[in-house]
């Protein structure tokens, strides 16, 4: 049966008049690298924090990575997938090739899915040793049967959060693929089925924050949770042959359309590292809906979404993470810009004929 997605609002009359475009997905990008992203001696790439200088950090360079990934996947483009090896290059000799002094785990989850992607599109060994080695590290540090398992948060073992756990299961399954190891697999079922079992609302769909050691759960949702978990019922999906995956990931795309967000637009969670959530939904959302041919279902909203970040872009054709009001003047930070750039790479201008 299909399930639509049904907006509460009708689209205004500026999104109607100008839909974006293929071309709009290349502006917003090559802008977004205009204005943030610098090539330092050696050609080591770097993001910076924001229309003035600095230097992103650690799991927000990740991300922007995997931003460069994501236009990798739309353009299949030499220059993408320069800036990928630039980009991964640049990490490495900002953070070296061991990353387990960093203690949120989640931190190092993000890098390694940014490397097993790179591998994918490189070819470069180096970035599948390091995400297979940054990932067993977690693992063994991160793993217990506390609450019955899953992944710890930080090195403090306080809680076991969904922020590393989705991302976990997602890393596992990139590397099942990249590695030809089911080991890998068997770790992305029990980092998932914890995550189900924990956190996940199996009437409404929502993925809860976390649950601390003491059992409490905390019932805060956040688009980026439920895209992993997305993306992660997806993979294992894919790998299994299971449908339970599937209609895990259905329920949860339906909670993040229909109650996460306010008139049909994506929830805007303001400056810091909730500036990027959507990006990070999008991404796993739209490769979803790709394996499962769901465009039809869902394309009216996720293209409302886009349409949305695009039209409030400013002169210089930088878009911030509030998609209901303008982009204001001034200093602006790369990581609340990087949603826009997500979204018109893995949303296609036109509904895919599926």
């Amino acid at each position: 049966m299909k399930i639509f997605c049904v907006l509460a609002v009708l689209l205004s009359q500026a999104l109607l008049a100008r839909a974006f475009e293929s071309r709009d997905a290349d502006i917003a990008f090559n802008a977004y690298n205009a204005h943030f992203y610098a090539i330092g001696n050696n050609g080591f790439a770097y993001f910076k924090e924001n229309t003035e200088g600095g230097h992103s950090h650690f799991w927000i360079r990740a991300e922007q990575i995997e931003m460069i990934e994501d236009a990798w996947g739309r353009t299949h483009s030499d220059g993408a997938r320069q800036r990928v090896q630039q980009a991964i290059n640049g990490f490495i000799h900002g953070h070296g090739s061991d990353w387990t002094t960093n203690r949120f785990n989640d931190d190092i989850m993000w890098m390694t899915i940014a490397c097993a992607r790179g591998w994918q599109i490189t070819g470069n060994n180096l970035y599948r040793t390091l995400a297979r080695h940054s990932f067993d590290a977690v693992y063994m540090r991160g793993d217990d049967n506390v609450l019955g398992g899953g992944l710890y948060w930080t090195t403090d073992n306080r809680s076991k959060n969904a922020c590393v756990n989705g991302p976990g299961a997602i890393a596992a399954c990139l590397l099942c693929r990249i590695c030809n190891d089911d080991s890998y697999l068997e770790k992305a079922k029990a980092m998932f089925a914890w995550e189900r079992s924990s956190l996940f609302n199996t009437n409404t769909g929502a993925i809860y924050d976390n649950m601390r050691v003491s059992g409490h759960v905390g019932h805060k949702t956040y688009t980026y949770n439920e895209g992993t978990f997305i993306g992660a019922a997806d993979l294992l999906w894919k790998l299994t042959g299971d449908t339970n995956y599937f209609n895990d990931a259905l329920l949860a795309a339906n909670f993040t359309c229909h109650r996460l967000s306010r008139d049909g637009t994506l929830p805007a969670y303001g400056s810091g590292d909730a500036a990027g959530f959507n990006g990070i939904f999008a991404r796993w959302m739209a490769r979803f809906l790709n394996d499962a041919h769901l465009w039809p279902q869902f394309y009216r909203w996720m293209s409302y979404n886009a349409n949305a970040a695009w039209h409030v872009r400013r002169a210089d054709d930088l878009s911030w993470q509030d998609w209901n009001w303008q982009t204001p003047g001034g200093i602006l930070d790369s990581w609340n810009c990087s949603d826009t750039v997500v979204i018109l790479q893995v949303v296609p201008a036109e509904r895919p004929a599926q």
